[in-house]
């Protein structure tokens, strides 16, 4: 796996992954960006929730089990000091399903955390990481 990362000006970059995605980004006002990007470390986040989230699908829809959305809000707390890392982050997932177990959804999410999510596994050995879910019934034969 490859990428690029290309300084624009200011504080903004355009990374580009080996898939050929690109996107910018840039720092605050007041650290010499524009706020025309995603932070850095918003884009740790990002991973984090999208490979997790990838999982949990997965993993439901592998079961057969009628899950029609599926929506992770993290949150993290950094250190106050330099360099401002991540101490602990959050990943709460809102599933939206008809007739979900909560036992079904629990396993996804245990199992994304515990086994098959890279970016999760890699950040839990250096950041406190908890998870926890939320079932949204869908009544989608309606």
């Amino acid at each position: 796996m490859k990428a690029t990362v290309k300084w624009v000006d200011g504080r903004m970059f355009v990374g580009e992954s080996g898939s050929g995605h690109a996107i910018v980004m840039d720092g605050p006002p007041d650290h010499g960006g524009r706020n025309m990007g995603v932070r850095p470390m918003e884009m740790i986040l990002l991973g984090v929730g999208g490979c997790s989230s990838f999982d949990v699908i997965e993993i439901l829809q592998k079961g057969r089990h009628a899950v029609t959305d599926c929506t992770a809000e993290i949150s993290a707390e950094r250190v106050d000091a330099v360099p401002s890392v991540f101490s602990k982050i959050h990943l709460h997932f809102k599933v939206l399903g008809e007739n979900l177990k909560a036992s079904a959804v629990e396993r996804a999410v245990k199992l994304s955390a515990e086994k098959y999510c890279s970016a999760s596994i890699m950040l839990s050995k250096a950041v406190e990481i908890t998870h926890s879910f939320e079932i949204i019934e869908d009544n989608i034969t309606q």
